[in-house]
């Protein structure tokens, strides 16, 4: 049991906030829109669990996407209360805006860490190969969600379209979202570098 804490207490906290999150959010279209993918994604990973077990540093890297999402489908991510966040992150973008989501996007490219992990751990390539796909991977993964938003914008159109592209009134926000989704892997890559848990487990 000791040996599955770490997913079990990330699982009911993402489910509680999930909860939390379904009560009474700021848009009820954005909150569908912007929690379809987050449970796609917590699903396939539970169950998947009893085949592959990431290691704990990779289920907690890739839960705190889960989280500032969850978050961003509550308020809408223009609207989340980030006051402290946007006065750090204002200058470093020059732009005056809820940068909540750019924090979000960031988190994004964590799961390159996790995707590097199972192909080494599958013996699937080198080790410099995992790297590299699992950058490519998260940078493609980037480019295909800016184009669902942008469709999704399109065919819904009104204040949930709005709403879930989140530019904001940025006509560069695309670029700027899939930069940072890019920095959030190198990031998380780097980290793979030094914690190596496709060693450290067997």
């Amino acid at each position: 049991m000791q040996k599955h804490a770490i997913p079990l207490i990330l699982s009911t906290i993402f489910v509680a906030m999930s909860l939390w999150a379904g009560i009474s959010p700021n848009d009820r279209a954005v909150w569908y829109a912007e929690t379809t993918p987050l449970f796609i994604v917590f699903l396939a990973l539970v169950f998947t669990y009893k085949k592959f077990k990431f290691s704990n540093t990779a289920y907690i890297l890739m839960s705190v996407w889960l989280l500032l999402h969850t978050i961003g489908a509550k308020y809408t991510f223009a609207a989340v209360p980030f006051e402290w966040g946007n006065e750090f992150l204002t200058p470093i973008f020059g732009e005056e805006r809820n940068h909540f989501d750019r924090l979000a996007h960031f988190s994004i490219g964590f799961y390159a860490f996790a995707m590097s992990e199972w192909l080494l751990r599958k013996h699937k390539c080198t080790f410099g190969t995992a790297l590299w796909f699992g950058l490519f991977f998260m940078m493609s993964v980037a480019g295909a969600y800016e184009i669902i938003e942008w469709l999704y914008a399109v065919i819904k159109g009104g204040n949930a379209g709005i709403e879930f592209l989140g530019s904001q009134g940025d006509i560069w926000d695309a670029q700027k979202d899939m930069l940072c989704d890019t920095l959030g892997a190198i990031f998380s890559l780097i980290l793979y570098i030094f914690i190596r848990p496709d060693k450290q487990i067997r």
